[in-house]
C-alpha cells in the first residue's frame, strides 16, 4: 500500500481546469519530486492533499484511507505537514519562538495544566524545549536562536520553515519550492539536508522545485506536470531522456546536465 495515492485526481475553478484526472502513489520513505513550468498545477496539487482546495473528481488517500474530506485544520492530525512557495514565518518572533510555537502541537499536558502549572506541565514543557533546540541544531540554526525571524537571511527563513514543519512529526513532508532564492552553494547544502531529515525523522517527502540539479540528485522518482496532467513519470533518468519533457520543461541544456 502506497503511504499517499491521488486516483483520477480533477479540480476545476469554474471553467478552469487546473488539475486534471492526475493520478499519483507515493511510497513510504521515498523522496518523490514534482516538476513543471509554472502554471502546471504542482501547488495546486499540494492545496489539494491539504486540504486548502476541495478536489473536484478523484480521490485522495493516505495510509489507505480517504483523506480529501478533511479539514486543512485536521491535516495535521493525520500526519502530513508542508512548507509553503512563499515563507509563512511568526516574523516577529525570534527563531527559537518559532520552532516552539509548533512543538506545542504535541504537547502532552491539558489546558488545566498549564493554569495549574503542574508538575505534567513542567515536565511537558522542557521536552518542548528539548525538542526545539534539537531542531535548532539539525537546521543549522543554533547561532540564530534569538534573531528575530524577519531578519534571517533568505536562505535561513527556508530552514526554518522547514524546522516548523518538522516540529509537528509529521510522517510525509510536502516542500514547496525550498531552494528558491538560493545560491548554488545553499542549494546543495539544502539537497544534503533533506536526505538528512528524510533518514533522521524517518520521513517520506514530496517535493515541487524548479531546481533541475537538487531534484535529479535527490529525488528516487518523478513526476513532470503541464497544464495540469501528467506529461511524464519516472526515475530522474528517465525524465532527463524523455522527449516529451525535453520539449515542453527542461529544453535540451538542462536535460543533458
Amino acid at each position: 500500500m502506497s503511504l499517499l495515492e491521488l486516483k483520477n485526481v480533477t479540480k476545476q475553478f469554474g471553467g478552469l481546469t487546473a488539475v486534471g484526472n492526475f493520478n499519483l502513489k507515493v511510497e513510504s520513505k521515498q523522496i518523490y519530486g514534482l516538476i513543471g513550468p509554472n502554471g502546471a498545477g504542482k501547488t495546486t496539487i499540494f492545496n489539494l492533499i491539504t486540504g486548502i482546495y476541495n478536489i473536484t473528481e478523484g480521490e485522495i488517500l493516505f495510509e489507505g484511507k480517504r483523506i480529501d474530506k478533511t479539514p486543512t485544520f485536521k491535516i495535521a492530525d493525520v500526519g502530513i505537514t508542508r512548507t509553503f512557495q512563499n515563507i509563512r514565518l511568526f516574523k516577529n518572533l525570534t527563531t527559537y519562538e518559532n520552532i516552539l510555537t509548533a512543538c506545542h502541537f504535541n504537547t502532552a499536558y491539558s489546558l488545566l495544566d498549564s493554569v495549574l502549572r503542574t508538575k505534567k506541565y513542567k515536565e511537558g514543557e522542557a521536552i518542548l524545549h528539548q525538542n526545539a533546540k534539537e531542531l535548532l541544531k539539525i537546521m543549522g540554526l543554533e547561532e540564530r536562536r534569538d534573531t528575530i525571524a524577519s531578519n534571517l537571511p533568505y536562505g535561513l527563513q527556508r530552514r526554518l520553515e522547514i524546522a516548523r514543519a518538522l516540529a509537528l512529526r509529521p510522517k510525509l513532508l510536502l516542500l514547496d519550492e525550498p531552494a528558491a532564492g538560493m545560491n548554488e552553494e545553499e542549494t546543495f547544502q539544502l539537497l544534503d539536508l533533506i536526505k538528512q531529515v528524510r533518514d533522521q525523522f524517518d520521513l517520506t517527502i514530496l517535493i515541487i522545485e524548479h531546481h533541475m540539479d537538487l531534484i535529479m540528485n535527490l529525488c528516487h522518482e518523478i513526476t513532470v506536470l503541464n497544464f495540469g496532467k501528467e506529461l511524464a513519470a519516472g526515475t530522474p533518468e528517465m525524465i532527463q531522456s524523455n522527449p516529451k519533457v525535453i520539449e515542453a520543461y527542461l529544453g535540451e541544456g538542462e536535460a543533458a546536465c
